[in-house]
């Protein structure tokens, strides 16, 4: 007997071609996606191949969300950023184009330079949205205007999001994780040390930021051309901001990086000045924020990715304990942690989180 259908690859099947002719689901972490031809009574403008795309049910989010509706935003942006694929609402439906290449990251893996026509499209993108403010935007926000940083407070932006990740990822999840993150050395006092360690940021003016650029959310078309997809966690912020989760996700090489650095810096005074002001300072705070969110992040995906699996087999678990230990070297200085577990110990951590894990569920 087939597998039940989602209700996200049905709408995909109703809107299409040929139901056969659905690709998908596609990789991705926050939606079910699926890729499809729309049939010809769509009409010209809508050759080729579209995506649908929800999110997925029960799933954790790691990131603070500032636009209630991503394609709202889209809608928005596409007379503004020129690397958005096409959004057009279809039979009730929004849906995207579907651009046909391959991911950064297929082309470019993680710690490889990057070729310099795709980096000069890269900065290109940051100067498109350090051009878009608040006052450039009409879409729905999230969170209510008291809980929003004012204009150009950057220390005010950045506990915003310490506080998310406190609450939304520790506290959230601390019933099913106290202990292992108390193997870890985490603890409320965590966060805490984390706040003494980035704070003093200087004022820059806010613009768009879309949070998430990295290599698998960049997408080479047939021409050379870079898309930029994914808009889910976009927000309005302190620039340095987005510029620092792209190093840390990007991992280019030491000499790249440096030059990435210095030419997003001209492109920011240019487009508007004071976006890069102390950001010698300010770029490793914001570095260091972002080790010590992935720390709680990923300690939570790897556990998850295990129960996924079906298992805690030796060859998994083994690569599950090293990215931990990494992740964890990486946030002990801006955390505060004093001990660092051995891989030996971590391996130990997870293999009893797993075990009483199972036991909870039954």
């Amino acid at each position: 007997m087939s597998p039940e259908l989602s209700a996200t690859r049905l709408r995909a099947s109703d809107l299409s071609d040929h139901s056969d002719a659905v690709e998908g689901p596609l990789c991705g972490y926050h939606h079910e996606t699926y890729a499809f031809a729309l049939p010809p009574e769509a009409g010209a403008g809508f050759k080729g191949r579209w995506k649908i795309r929800e999110p997925r049910e029960r799933l954790l989010w790691f990131d603070r969300r500032c636009f209630k509706s991503e394609y709202e935003l889209l809608y928005d942006l596409q007379r503004r950023i020129d690397v958005i694929p096409e959004v057009a609402p279809v039979g009730g439906v929004d849906l995207q184009r579907f651009v046909e290449g391959v991911t950064l990251g297929e082309r470019h893996p993680s710690g490889e330079a990057v070729p310099g026509v795709v980096s000069a499209q890269i900065l290109e993108v940051f100067r498109q949205l350090i051009a878009v403010t608040s006052d450039d935007l009409l879409v729905k926000r999230n969170c209510e205007p008291d809980d929003r940083a004012r204009e150009g407070d950057s220390n005010a932006f950045l506990e915003r999001l310490i506080v998310f990740t406190k609450e939304h990822v520790y506290e959230q999840n601390l019933q099913q994780y106290k202990v292992l993150f108390g193997n870890l050395g985490l603890g409320l006092n965590s966060f805490e040390y984390l706040r003494k360690h980035v704070d003093g940021l200087t004022s820059r003016p806010f613009c768009l930021l879309h949070a998430d650029l990295h290599r698998e959310n960049f997408i080479l078309d047939s021409m050379g051309k870079v898309w930029a997809i994914d808009w889910e966690l976009a927000m309005l912020g302190d620039p340095l901001y987005d510029l620092a989760t792209h190093l840390h996700l990007m991992r280019y090489p030491a000499q790249q990086e440096r030059e990435i650095i210095q030419r997003w810096r001209a492109i920011a005074e240019e487009v508007r000045e004071g976006s890069s002001e102390g950001w010698i300072e300010d770029l490793p705070r914001l570095r260091d924020y972002k080790k010590a969110q992935s720390l709680f992040t990923d300690v939570i995906r790897e556990t998850q990715s295990l129960v996924v699996a079906g298992g805690f087999g030796p060859r998994r678990l083994r690569e599950a304990s090293l990215r931990v230990r990494d992740v964890h070297r990486a946030a002990a200085e801006p955390l505060g942690l004093t001990s660092r577990p051995s891989l030996s110990e971590i391996e130990a951590a997870l293999l009893r989180w797993g075990r009483e894990d199972a036991a909870a569920r039954g």
